[in-house]
């Protein structure tokens, strides 16, 4: 895969909003010592985690049931 796009993304994730907030987890996670879970060397966080999610290894949470579950 040369290049990166956002509706390689959104083929495996329902909104634009939605894959916002599952990268940007995902770019936080890998800053802070996550292996990747695609090989993507010598690109930035964002590209990696945006590799990560057009390759469907990503799976959103919902947080409301979450959120639930905890009380």
């Amino acid at each position: 895969m040369a290049r990166i796009t956002i509706e390689d993304c959104l083929r495996r994730v329902s909104n634009r909003f939605l894959l916002v907030n599952i990268v940007s987890q995902r770019v936080r996670q890998i800053r802070e010592g996550s292996d990747y879970l695609v090989s993507s060397p010598k690109n930035e966080d964002i590209v990696v985690a945006l590799r990560e999610a057009a390759a469907g290894k990503l799976v959103p949470v919902d947080t409301d049931e979450t959120a639930e579950s905890k009380t």
